[in-house]
């Protein structure tokens, strides 16, 4: 008789993103081109907020560590995803497979916990300005981006040490683009069920207590920073709106993806592409835009480019 943990399958069978070939080939088209162009920008940005002396504030080199996490995610299922949609091929190897899974809340769990960091810096930046230049250190924040990292480990070790003893001996088709846990147990030879709630508390549960802590968190600064009197309130204000629209782009497809782990619906593949696709790449772009100090860095490195380049 096999041994309860022994692996039968040796690849899992991508359903994709649409059934319609020709509509998965037009999506990967359409992400290719986004990757082209926004791909870049996140690299840009890092190596502005790298060089200029001008964005050596903590909240530009956490937005730097955001974006190379998100650089990190996006690297995860895309690659993927477009090899077998230009190959038609629909496999990924159980290796594969787990690999993704561990990256996925390896690097998002590290991102939550980094936008817990950046909240816990508006905080002492909006209520104890005088004391922010030395409560927020760059060794602080070394050790913030640290943790965010080892916060990320916890995490995803959790998921691995469940799921990696899992037998599966077939099906191995996952209705799905990617792997994930919400869908890969689901495949396991045995009894689930009790792993399921274990996947919505380390997954779902604490995703949402984590965003409803940051969104009364910056709700209350933002009353703060509107009834206050001191310089800087539009620019303060901007700022924790802008973490806010962070937090809805981040926390809510999690959130919507892992609180509901019995059961699928309609716009599952839709929400975990946006959310494991789309916005990773987004998040800094975001940043950036509504930060006039980092778009006049962007300009006058770029600036400084194309003078040494006339030389």
């Amino acid at each position: 008789m096999e041994r309860e943990n022994q692996t039968v399958v040796k690849e899992f069978i991508l359903q994709g993103l649409a059934r319609n070939w020709e509509l998965q080939l037009f999506t990967s088209a359409l992400l290719l081109l986004f990757y082209v162009i926004i791909l870049p920008g996140n690299i840009l940005i890092i190596i502005t907020i790298g060089s200029d002396a001008q964005l050596g504030s903590p909240m530009f080199f956490f937005l730097a560590n955001l974006a190379l996490m998100d650089i990190c995610y996006s690297m995860v299922i895309p690659p993927k995803m477009m090899a077998n949609l230009f190959t038609r091929q629909k496999t990924i190897s159980y290796q594969g497979c787990m690999a993704q899974i561990f990256f996925i809340h390896f690097l998002g769990g590290a991102e939550v916990y980094l936008i817990i960091a950046m909240a816990v810096d508006r905080y002492v930046a909006i209520c104890h300005p005088l004391h922010y230049a030395t409560m927020v250190t760059r060794a602080v924040c070394w050790v913030m981006v640290l943790c965010a990292w080892g916060g990320g480990i916890i995490h995803t070790m959790i998921q691995m040490i469940v799921i990696l003893p899992l037998p599966f001996c077939g099906p191995n088709e996952v209705d799905n683009f990617f792997c994930d846990v919400t869908q890969i147990i689901r495949l396991a030879c045995t009894n689930i069920y009790s792993l399921e709630y274990v996947m919505f508390i380390n997954s779902g549960l604490v995703t949402t207590t984590c965003f409803i802590l940051l969104l009364i968190s910056y709700s209350a600064l933002l009353i703060k920073v509107k009834t206050g009197s001191g310089q800087g309130k539009n620019k303060a204000a901007s700022t924790c709106i802008t973490h806010i629209i962070i937090i809805f782009i981040m926390l809510g497809p999690a959130i919507y993806i892992y609180c509901h782990p019995f059961q699928d619906f309609a716009f599952d593949k839709l929400i975990g592409f946006f959310h494991t696709v789309v916005f990773p790449l987004m998040n800094p772009m975001i940043y950036t835009l509504r930060n006039k100090e980092v778009k006049v860095a962007v300009m006058r490195l770029l600036n400084k480019c194309s003078i040494m380049r006339a030389k």
